[in-house]
């Protein structure tokens, strides 16, 4: 094992067994070393990389905290790594979109509120009948960002809010050469809604899987 992954490991066994706790601060860098057998060399190394996945907060003058280790937190690392995605993997987050979103969909119909139903609503009006891509593409993922919010499962909205770059530009390609794609999603988002306001948990899920089925199955003829 590399000395940095070492020196990771051990400072996460200790975060993992409680000698850390969220909001802790770190040991002095010459304690913690001395306590965990490293060099002040390794150990430095492996906080910057615990810094970059959100486990550990180094603030200049003042010293290294461990995180809230909020799901959410921690998952924008998830997002960082998703932003190097290569063009020929979208079908794959795609794929993975199609088995969260719906579930998540299905989950929101007995929790979302009137006032979360009627916001969606007046955003789908505001938009019209024949808004560009650029505004249709940003207004779906709100749309789907709101309902998957009120399913009320922070990790799940963290990984769907992560998986939903890779596939804008897919989204926004479609919508610039399909026919009628503008109108389709304004259904597709229409029958979701009404389905959610009937609290019908099965229908919802089924058109969200829909939704992203049809880009899905677009993408697949187009590569």
């Amino acid at each position: 094992m590399a000395v940095t992954d070492e020196a990771i490991e051990k400072i996460k066994d200790m975060i993992v067994s409680g000698a850390l706790r969220p909001g802790d601060r770190l040991p002095k860098e010459s304690e913690l070393a001395a306590e965990l057998g490293l060099s002040r060399n390794s150990l430095r190394e492996a906080v910057r990389a615990l810094s970059l996945i959100r486990i550990l907060d180094v603030r200049q003058g003042d010293g290294t905290y461990v995180t809230s280790l909020d799901p959410q937190l921690l998952l924008e690392a998830m997002s960082f790594v998703v932003d190097f995605h290569r063009d020929d993997t979208v079908l794959e987050f795609l794929a993975v979109r199609r088995i969260l979103e719906p579930a998540a969909t299905a989950l929101a119909a007995s929790r979302i509120g009137e006032d979360e139903l009627d916001a969606l609503s007046a955003q789908l009006d505001e938009l019209g009948a024949e808004p560009s891509v650029e505004q249709l593409v940003a207004a779906d993922l709100e749309f789907h960002r709101s309902i998957v919010r009120s399913a009320g499962n922070s990790v799940l909205c963290s990984l769907l809010d992560g998986l939903s770059g890779p596939t804008t530009r897919a989204r926004i390609w479609r919508g610039l050469t399909q026919e009628d794609a503008v109108g389709r999603t304004l259904r597709e988002h229409r029958a979701i809604l009404g389905a959610l306001r009937d609290r019908d948990a099965e229908a919802a899920r089924s058109w969200a899987t829909v939704h992203i089925a049809s880009v899905e199955q677009w993408l697949r003829r187009s590569l």
